[in-house]
């Protein structure tokens, strides 16, 4: 079960750059960044309406038990689509997803560390900050040569 975990995370990561590439060439076709991240999370919620339709167990029986910052999620989604169509065009796929990549993993690292959001509280091991580290080294090296 691990590995097939670890193989979406690898295919969800793919698809990443490629969103991004995609969206960013939508925009010259839509009107812009914003209206592309529009017609993105559209398409979306569209295909999540079928899946959902499909899915028998999908229900909303705890809805209004959810704390008020769940719903935050598809705003966040929302800015991070908005900055892959606007901004790796001008940086660069390269240099936009090594820089997004550091920031995700320190963010990560935080979240485990305090234990936000209902995750459970790890570490942060010296291992842990040189992965830290190496990374962010890795973003900035991406984007100076």
């Amino acid at each position: 079960m691990a590995a097939l975990l670890i193989l979406l995370t690898v295919v969800a990561g793919a698809f990443l750059p490629t969103q991004g590439a995609i969206n960013a060439r939508l925009a010259q076709f839509v009107g812009g960044p914003l209206r592309a991240s529009f017609v993105s999370f559209v398409v979306g919620a569209l295909v999540l309406l079928v899946v959902v339709a499909v899915d028998a167990r999908s229900g909303g029986h705890r809805i209004g038990s959810a704390p008020w910052w769940v719903w935050t999620g598809g705003a966040l989604g929302a800015v991070y689509v908005t900055s892959t169509v606007y901004v790796s065009p001008r940086i660069g796929a390269a240099t936009f997803f090594g820089i997004l990549v550091a920031a995700q993993l320190v963010m990560s690292v935080v979240i485990d560390r305090f234990g936000l959001l209902g995750f459970p509280q790890r570490g942060l091991e010296p291992g842990r900050i040189a992965g830290i580290a190496l990374l962010v080294a890795g973003a900035v090296l991406v984007r100076v040569f």
